[in-house]
């Protein structure tokens, strides 16, 4: 069985990005969103970006963008992936994917066996992202809750998945076992405050998560 899929979410700084890399991280993530603690401008974006180019895949998270602030995001980050984690559509995760020629992960908050449904509506999506509902008025993700992941298992979701929201180094062995995901995502489970990245975390982070698959 290959190795779960691990991504770090919400990098700021070369130094943190340089810990999730040296750790091993499949995947790693910038986030384009104002009121994010892990918002980045588009110059600092590039220079992470680049400096991840050929190490891990290169994740560029933006929230209901239009195609403007897309094909700004596109020229600056050159990602291999965009992450929609607003309330974009089936339709509009199909657009979005044709007009930046990448894949696409589109993020679905997670409460109920009926957020679960959802997922079939999403097949232009490339992979999904299970993340637990935030709550009105909250961000829309990098809050540290998790869902209830037991229902992963009674809604008979087969399909491939990527787990986030509440994971930690202490939680991701536990999460991997109960939901069979085999891909995760973290951010603020490997951060000091909101924002600020704790390389020793990142590090335990990817050591649990492979001990776990």
């Amino acid at each position: 069985m290959a190795p779960v899929v691990v991504k770090i979410c919400g990098l700021s700084t070369p130094e943190t990005l340089d810990a999730a890399l040296v750790a091993g991280a499949d995947m790693v993530g910038f986030v384009h969103f104002p009121r994010s603690p892990r918002h980045l401008d588009l110059d600092a974006g590039r220079r992470l970006s680049a400096r991840a180019k050929g190490r891990a895949e290169r994740v560029a998270l933006v929230v209901d963008p239009d195609d403007a602030l897309l094909d700004a995001v596109v020229e600056a980050l050159d990602p291999d992936w965009i992450q929609l984690h607003g309330r974009e559509s089936p339709e509009r995760v199909a657009a979005i994917r044709a007009r930046t020629g990448r894949p696409v992960m589109k993020a679905l908050g997670v409460a109920t066996l009926d957020d679960l449904a959802r997922v079939a509506d999403y097949a232009a999506a490339d992979r999904v992202l299970l993340d637990a509902k935030p709550a009105p008025g909250a961000l829309p993700g990098g809050n540290g809750h998790a869902f209830d992941w037991d229902l992963i298992a009674r809604s008979g979701l087969t399909g491939p998945f990527m787990l986030s929201g509440g994971l930690t180094p202490e939680t991701v062995a536990g999460a991997l076992a109960t939901t069979g995901a085999r891909a995760v995502d973290v951010s603020s489970g490997v951060e000091r405050r909101p924002g600020d990245k704790d390389p020793d975390r990142i590090a335990a982070f990817l050591a649990a998560a492979r001990a776990g698959s």
